[in-house]
């Protein structure tokens, strides 16, 4: 196998003005959230995830709390570096919620930000008849939701090991940008 230059990330210390976050450190991260949803008392039945970015905490999460039941919403917001939608968009394929009433939920996103996509979500579970706790990696100081478990507060921008690097590019093939694309 052969790697490029491009698929090595930058070295933290070229970035000092982003809080940079090492796959060791999301391990770490990850349990340890899953330690403190289940240390307050809250054992969650179903972990969803805003997708993309909460995917991958949701599962190492769903792991660490012996969780079974996963799932996830597509949520696009930020269309690039400090750039996004007037609002969140739902995107498909759907996410049937009308299993959830009386369930204990726990819904993962990788960041409070403004907080717009996460209350959003929760409000839309909450309508379906569940409980929901909400857990993220980082916590922006100027969100309009605060989760209810968050592993860092920061006010920079965020280098996650997953989206650090630029879209793998083969020649003669375009990636799929969503289900209209």
């Amino acid at each position: 196998m052969t790697f490029l230059a491009s698929d090595v990330p930058p070295a933290p210390e070229l970035t000092p003005d982003r809080e940079v976050l090492t796959w060791d450190q999301f391990g770490v991260a990850s349990r340890e959230l899953g330690r403190e949803v289940l240390t307050s008392g809250f054992v969650p039945d179903v972990v969803v995830a805003i997708a993309r970015g909460g995917l991958l905490l949701a599962g190492s999460i769903a792991y660490a709390i012996g969780a079974k039941s996963c799932g996830a919403m597509n949520i696009e917001f930020y269309t690039g570096v400090g750039e996004r939608l007037p609002e969140p968009v739902m995107l498909a394929p759907m996410f049937d919620d009308s299993t959830l009433s009386g369930k204990n939920v726990l819904l993962v996103d990788d960041v409070s930000d403004s907080g717009r996509t996460l209350a959003m979500v929760d409000q839309l579970l909450k309508a379906s008849g569940a409980e929901v706790r909400t857990v993220v990696l980082y916590t922006k100081p100027g969100t309009v939701h605060v989760p209810n478990y968050s592993w860092k507060t920061t006010d920079r921008w965020i280098n996650f090991p997953w989206s650090v690097l630029p879209v793998v590019e083969v020649e003669g093939i375009v990636p799929t940008r969503g289900a209209d694309a």
